[in-house]
């Protein structure tokens, strides 16, 4: 089958649109027609040379569809079901899975690396022949793609799937950052620094899980303006204010209960830390560039706080997008608010531009 894929052949910050050939799943395979894909940082970061990838590559990581074709073996899905990838379609045997923590799994994680299905090899080619690898196991910038039995998460089908996309990364990520990883109870106090789309998402699992004090902080008045309206009951613009001062401010000098960091920067970090009240827990969602070191006064690190670094917001995503898509539909989890664009596969280079200018909180490629 041939389609129209977005390529990354070297890491100069462009992709090329290309017609792709894409073979049919093999045993415990799903190809999944996509209907829309976002765009996450991460690609940014794979598509700037700041994170590996076997090339040349589909990216995406962040894509729903509906399932085409099934492989021998598949059971948990079948053709017609509405489905979200998503990119720890953990094996279920190795010591981590075992252990009660898939989004540690090691099997996909070297398989990941290497650009491959579980089997050890591609599913798609060029024009030419040339093999095209995979990318996070998803590849969802394209008008398909194959994913692993386990990475393809039915969702209800009056869920539209250009929200559902959203949830196979960013809204994952932050929700579970907040009431996972974070713990966020009724009543408690948030801060979450970094109001991109995983910040926002963030913002959203601490309302939707009672928070009653929830401090969004960034340098962006655009982003600002998106948590006020996904739930933040206050905003701080950090470049004309100490948000450290008004979180303590705020819960009479303490810090608030729960810190959540989603910038990835030196400064938003240690802003994170010091936000934090003693005994209270720090998440760390954002991440820096690889190779960048992170410095901070030891002092930052004392008080018997709880410090959490998370992948996916501590997340079970078979357990976790049907409730996400639930909360959706019962009004309580807002995903249209996020989506600020949507565009053709034509215009993904564009799309990325305006995602690093800071001008999305998500955009998505609709098929």
């Amino acid at each position: 089958m041939d389609m129209k894929a977005a390529v990354l052949r070297e890491t100069k910050g462009k992709l090329s649109v290309e017609n792709i050939s894409i073979d049919s799943p093999k045993t415990g395979e799903v190809l999944v027609k996509i209907v829309a894909s976002g765009l996450c940082h991460t690609d940014w970061e794979t598509m700037h040379g700041f994170q590996s990838q076997v090339l040349p590559a589909i990216l995406g990581h962040e894509g729903a569809g509906i399932v085409e074709e099934v492989g021998p073996g598949v059971d948990r899905v079948k053709v017609g079901d509405h489905v979200v990838c998503s990119w720890n379609p953990n094996c279920g045997i190795c010591f981590y899975c075992d252990s009660g923590q898939p989004i540690l799994c090691e099997i996909q994680s070297r398989i990941k690396s290497k650009g491959v299905m579980f089997e050890g090899t591609p599913r798609m080619k060029s024009a030419d022949g040339e093999s095209v690898f995979h990318y996070s196991l998803v590849s969802s910038h394209a008008e398909y793609t194959i994913i692993p039995e386990a990475g393809a998460v039915p969702v209800r089908k009056d869920f539209p799937l250009d929200r559902a996309a959203l949830l196979g990364c960013a809204v994952m990520t932050g929700y579970g950052g907040a009431v996972y990883a974070g713990n966020v109870r009724p009543e408690n106090s948030v801060i979450v620094i970094g109001c991109g789309a995983v910040g926002l998402s963030a913002i959203q699992g601490a309302k939707i899980a009672g928070a009653s004090i929830i401090i969004g902080v960034d340098i962006n008045s655009k982003k600002l303006d998106w948590a006020k309206t996904v739930g933040a009951t206050h905003v701080v613009n950090s470049k004309e204010e100490d948000p450290i001062k008004i979180a303590r401010d705020i819960t009479d000098d303490r810090g608030v209960d729960c810190a959540i960091e989603s910038a990835g920067q030196n400064e938003s970090i240690r802003q994170t830390l010091e936000s934090s009240r003693p005994g209270g827990r720090v998440v760390f969602l954002g991440k820096t560039p690889y190779g960048v070191e992170v410095n901070l006064p030891f002092y930052t690190l004392m008080g018997d706080r709880e410090i959490v670094r998370t992948s996916y917001g501590s997340s079970r995503p078979r357990r976790d997008f049907p409730k996400l898509a639930n909360l959706y539909m019962d009004g309580k989890l807002l995903l249209d608010e996020m989506i600020t664009d949507r565009m053709s596969i034509e215009e993904i280079n564009k799309g990325f531009d305006e995602l690093e200018k800071g001008n999305l909180a998500r955009g998505l490629i609709v098929f």
